[in-house]
């Protein structure tokens, strides 16, 4: 399945994770939040919040095809 992610502040990558425009990832079927974050190396206790289509969910959510990732970390005091 695919899905699309953006990152934001120091999270943000080139070509794995912008926050100007969202990045195609493909993944299994049945794949969690935790399944991408672990897919691009990220360490899921950077990840403050975590969104899928403008929802903020756990870190355990499953994942369907065509849902709009995004990962925020910890800032200004959160």
């Amino acid at each position: 399945m695919n899905v699309s992610l953006r990152c934001f502040a120091q999270l943000a990558k080139e070509d794995v994770c912008d926050y100007r425009d969202s990045t195609p990832h493909e993944l299994p079927n049945g794949a969690s939040v935790t399944n991408l974050i672990d897919k691009l190396g990220l360490h899921g206790e950077e990840i403050k919040l975590v969104y899928v289509n403008h929802v903020i969910v756990p870190q355990t959510t499953l994942l369907q095809e065509g849902d709009r990732v995004a990962f925020a970390p910890a800032t200004g005091g959160m």
